[in-house]
């Protein structure tokens, strides 16, 4: 049977923090004003992606991979590996950290934990985020933090549109107000708040921190290094490369007129970010536009053409091969 590329309806949250900027950028329904993420491809339980159309269609993503793994290349693992969201940040997100796999196997009963990426959509002029810190070691992070003083503690950097951030686990985060946000990250929910400027919920109350668990995992390593993307272009396409790293990949494909297209990956996970056309791949012809999330299965990423123009975030899973055809004109990547 031949595999079509697989269409997913995808899970709105609301947020203390969240607004309508998801209807607003992508014509989302989405459920309040307060809508502050949409889970676009996920097998978390929390919020489970279904699939929207085909032979499939009503099934969540978790059972796609537990009942049809051949759609995966017969990956290995217990539960699908990423998720993939959208994230609109009215006003700031707690300040935060997520612990490492070995952390959260001992303390969070064998769940994996969560190193994450965000690439920004769109923010206001003089949005930024809090990402790492100030601090030497431990003891002067837990004098700053016993103190208030999260000036002095928190690092924070201006963004623009187009922009990539790689979050290892243990790198001290926040998203700021005014950002529209892709992520993506391993399937995992783990987060410990260390601050959430003594904001109320809807009941008046604080949100729980969790400052043992916080403080335990803050890392003392340097951000990661801030590289420049590798960008190349084969016939209608220019593919830049934002991150290749142990746990996903993800890149950026900007489509003009149409490309024929051949990925060694097992698997790809598509987010339409601008645009609209047709993908042609062996099992027929499927139309998409900005703001739908697919998935290219093994046999349909081996091969498939696209028509018309369009920008793609595609995440890649852990040790997918991504090597491309050099570029021949580098007009298109800039």
């Amino acid at each position: 049977m031949r595999q079509s590329p697989i269409f997913l309806q995808p899970v709105f949250q609301e947020r203390i923090w969240g607004g309508e900027a998801l209807r607003q950028h992508f014509g989302y329904p989405i459920p309040s004003t307060r809508t502050g993420e949409c889970w676009a491809i996920s097998a978390h339980p929390a919020g489970e992606s279904t699939v929207r159309g085909g032979q499939y269609a009503g099934l969540t993503l978790g059972q796609l991979w537990s009942e049809h793994r051949y759609l995966f290349g017969n990956a290995e693992g217990e539960r699908f590996p990423l998720l993939v969201k959208l994230i609109d940040a009215q006003t700031d997100l707690s300040v935060q950290v997520h612990p490492d796999d070995a952390y959260a196997a001992r303390y969070e009963g064998g769940q994996s934990g969560k190193t994450e990426g965000w690439y920004v959509l769109a923010c206001q002029e003089g949005s930024e985020i809090v990402y790492g810190h100030t601090c030497k070691d431990q003891d002067e992070v837990r004098r700053l933090v016993a103190a208030g003083e999260w000036k002095r503690l928190l690092g924070r950097v201006a963004v623009q549109p187009g922009q990539w951030f790689e979050v290892p686990s243990g790198v001290l985060h926040a998203l700021g107000a005014g950002l529209l946000v892709y992520e993506v990250q391993q399937n995992s929910d783990l987060t410990y708040r260390l601050y959430d400027y003594d904001r109320l919920d809807a009941d008046g109350q604080p949100r729980q921190l969790h400052l043992e668990q916080a403080l335990a995992n803050i890392s003392m390593l340097p951000l990661p290094l801030r590289k420049s993307p590798e960008k190349l272009e084969q016939q209608g396409v220019c593919i830049v490369t934002l991150i290749e790293n142990r746990y996903f990949g993800l890149q950026k494909w900007a489509i003009q007129g149409g490309a024929d297209l051949a990925q060694p990956a097992a698997y790809l996970l598509v987010s339409v970010i601008a645009g609209q056309g047709q993908i042609q791949t062996r099992s027929g012809i499927f139309c998409f536009q900005q703001g739908d999330h697919l998935i290219l299965p093994t046999e349909a990423a081996q091969q498939f053409s696209v028509q018309g123009d369009s920008e793609w975030l595609v995440a890649l899973p852990p040790n997918a091969q991504t090597k491309t055809q050099g570029c021949t004109n580098m007009s298109l990547c800039q």
